[in-house]
């Protein structure tokens, strides 16, 4: 006969019974710290860490500084020392009397420069010692050209000068000179021996352009003496300004007398205007 003891020897154990899988010294199947279990070398195993880049850093800032270099070097040599940016082509407009050869002969503008060196500066000052020429803008256009903007002057009063007729603007500046004086421009009689900058010329001028266009196309001769601007239209009609002064007030009452037939006109004083026949 068997007894107890042996039939309980004698069992298998169950799976997942108590004591089941679990190690000795321990409970809840938790190695203890003196069971001297290390599962899969955990005890060995230590932080890992990535390799230092501390060593490619120097290398990686000196190659950054020499492409840098390389840049700025490349760029140096397309702007000043090769031929891919330099002037081919000068365009000049603006231009009526002056023709475009005399402009761009003036700049002196040499093809081949490079567009980088082109000081534009002093070619705009070379082309606006032309007569004709009031003012001029060089300016670049990549990646071969040069463009000269200029304005020229615009003659307003013509100057008898031997047997012919000096055309100058407002500045008094000779714009061209002419065998004959052109239809509806005015002549300004008793020039100033300077006409550059002269303050009669600019006076005489700016009479005419504050009149009307009507009245203005009828203006024949310009006279500016000591005693103010006088004009004389067709018809025989004088006219007599005075001074700049309120030009907008004395050219509104000039059109209204000139309407009543008046012969001469005097208004110097536009509340006290004097007509006669």
């Amino acid at each position: 006969m068997t007894g107890p003891s042996d039939t309980a020897q004698d069992r298998p154990a169950r799976p997942g019974g108590a004591g089941a899988g679990r190690p000795a010294g321990g409970t809840g199947g938790r190695p203890g710290p003196s069971s001297g279990a290390d599962p899969e070398g955990a005890g060995d195993r230590r932080p890992e860490h990535p390799p230092s880049r501390r060593g490619s850093a120097p290398w990686r800032a000196a190659f950054l500084v020499v492409l840098a270099l390389v840049i700025v070097a490349g760029a140096a040599w397309a702007l000043l020392g090769s031929s891919l940016l330099v002037v081919r082509h000068v365009q000049v407009s603006g231009n009526r009397g002056v023709p475009a050869a005399e402009v761009s002969a003036a700049s002196a503008i040499e093809p081949g420069t490079p567009l980088a060196r082109l000081n534009s500066a002093s070619a705009q000052r070379r082309i606006e010692r032309i007569p004709q020429v009031l003012s001029a803008l060089v300016s670049r256009s990549w990646p071969d050209t040069v463009v000269i903007a200029v304005r020229e002057r615009t003659a307003r009063l013509a100057v008898a000068v031997g047997t012919g007729f000096e055309l100058v603007d407002v500045h008094g500046v000779v714009v061209r000179r002419s065998a004959s004086r052109p239809a509806g421009m005015p002549l300004l009689k008793s020039p100033p021996a300077q006409l550059r900058d002269s303050p009669a010329v600019a006076a005489a001028a700016a009479v005419l352009a504050s009149l009307p266009a009507p009245v203005r196309a009828r203006v024949l001769a310009v006279t500016n003496t000591a005693a103010g601007v006088t004009l004389q239209l067709r018809g025989r009609v004088t006219v007599r300004w005075g001074n700049v002064g309120r030009s907008p007030a004395k050219a509104t009452e000039l059109q209204a007398l000139l309407a009543t037939g008046a012969r001469y006109v005097d208004v110097s004083s536009p509340q006290v205007a004097v007509t006669g026949r």
